[in-house]
């Protein structure tokens, strides 16, 4: 019999969750495509309250405009020991309007990936919820040598 607390978990305020998007450098967008789920690394800001990224023609773009989508960021604070995750819903559209097409000049997104991304794509959310939590597993530990220590690998048991 496993004696051991389940791990606390703490529900992120809206603006915490937004803040910790906004930190992240590539999140994971989640399209259904021909009935099946697809999931795709991004890179985005967030522009008001919405996350925008870049695409190019394909299944990435095709599954995402005008669908209703799910965003994803995690990460873990090293110096904390804490996780965390967030993740927005809502409807994906491509910029089409001149002026927000305009707007997109102004906007500091790059392509994470090769090659030309000439579509702006923004999700406008509708629900974001986030959380935080101490994961299962140990920190890596980093010896005197500047190696890790046996066994601390992230993804190990304790």
């Amino acid at each position: 019999m496993d004696t051991q607390a389940a791990p606390k978990v703490e529900e992120l305020r809206e603006h915490e969750s937004w803040q910790l998007v906004r930190g992240t450098a590539v999140g994971r967008l989640a399209v259904i495509v021909d009935a099946r789920p697809e999931i795709f690394p991004v890179n985005h800001i967030v522009n008001h309250a919405e996350i925008v990224f870049r695409s190019a023609p394909g299944t990435k773009l095709s599954g995402a405009d005008g669908s209703l989508v799910a965003f994803e960021v995690d990460g873990v604070d090293l110096d904390s020991g804490l996780a965390w995750s967030v993740v927005a819903k809502g409807r994906a559209h491509v910029i089409r309007k001149l002026q927000e097409v305009v707007d997109t000049f102004g906007m500091e997104l790059t392509s994470w990936q090769s090659g030309e991304k000439p579509i702006f794509v923004r999700i406008q959310v509708d629900e974001i919820t986030g959380r935080r939590f101490t994961p299962t597993w140990r920190r890596p530990q980093v010896t005197g040598d500047g190696t890790r220590e046996p066994g601390a690998d992230v993804g190990s048991a304790p």
